[in-house]
């Protein structure tokens, strides 16, 4: 009997030791999941005017464009551009350059059951102006985590492949453009917020624009037409973008929309057409312009979200 008391006693104590072990070895192989905050997380440098990042927009220590990294000003030339609606509206545009139709993804994070987003995760990105398939366009990808998902455990598109959560690509499309910590674009149709959103790029923060001035569905970010006229044709010695936009009084153009927000065919990415600057005092609407005399169309398509219509 003493035998026996003795190998309950070992059998236990064994067991005990065991159970101790594994979780001892379940602490150190199970990772703790640790939320970043986003107000104290590194922040992304930016540079949108870089020979990979910019088209018409590019730093050549001469035009003046901002430093990488530095704040932009987009309320200011050669940012902004007072142009006319299809009826003759006077009508003001940002301008963020040359962007393909092909949107890029961002990650929205969806509790699994929920129909709102993860309150206070930050979307996510993989690419930032410079990389190879940037683009303003997004396409926003559902990212479905469990119940208990803190927000801000997860801070990049590895990470979401890592844990292996259920992606679903939806067909609504952002106008984000993303640029340095610091920018600023004050004018927006409407009621929008015209401060700094802020994102992850793998664990770092980054900070983009959001143009809301009218809805964007599809595979494609869909284009409407716009038509220009600079101050030298293109075809001539110094032409096109560089001599800059043809202007009555320095800042108007007679650059014409061919919709405004609330149109059914409106699209902040503009397909552009070039006029003959012969043409440009009688060039007033949308009528006009095609009645001119174009010297070519669709030349690039360009992300220029109308911010005022008067």
């Amino acid at each position: 009997m003493k035998q026996f008391k003795i190998s309950v006693v070992l059998f236990a104590a064994l067991a005990l030791a065991s159970c101790k072990k594994e979780e001892e070895e379940e602490m150190i192989t199970t990772p703790v999941e640790t939320a970043l905050n986003p107000a104290t997380a590194p922040v992304q440098s930016v540079d949108r005017f870089s020979s990979t990042a910019g088209t018409l927009m590019v730093r050549d220590g001469v035009n003046g464009l901002p430093a990488a990294n530095s704040a932009i000003n987009f309320d200011q030339a050669p940012f902004i551009t007072y142009g006319l609606g299809p009826d003759g509206q006077n009508a003001a545009y940002y301008n963020f350059d040359v962007m393909p139709t092909n949107p890029a993804p961002i990650y929205v994070f969806f509790r699994s059951g929920s129909n709102s987003p993860v309150a206070g995760q930050l979307n996510i990105v993989d690419v930032i102006p410079g990389s190879s398939s940037y683009n303003d366009f997004w396409n926003v990808v559902k990212v479905t985590v469990p119940t208990s998902y803190v927000a801000n455990t997860v801070t990049s598109v590895s990470q979401i492949i890592s844990r292996g959560y259920a992606t679903e690509e939806t067909t609504t499309i952002v106008n984000c453009p993303i640029v340095p910590v610091g920018s600023v674009a004050s004018m927006r149709l409407g009621s929008s917020d015209t401060g700094l959103v802020l994102a992850w790029y793998n664990s770092k923060v980054v900070h983009y624009f959001n143009f809301s001035e009218a809805p964007l569905t599809g595979i494609n970010v869909p284009t409407s037409p716009i038509y220009v006229t600079f101050n030298i044709n293109p075809d001539m010695a110094g032409g096109g973008p560089p001599s800059g936009f043809m202007t009555e009084d320095g800042t108007q153009t007679h650059n014409v929309l061919g919709s405004l927000p609330g149109d059914s065919d409106y699209s902040p990415l503009w397909s552009v057409s070039v006029f003959d600057n012969a043409d440009f005092a009688n060039v007033n609407s949308l009528s006009t312009a095609l009645s001119s005399n174009v010297l070519a169309n669709g030349v690039m398509n360009v992300n220029c979200p109308v911010v005022l219509i008067e």
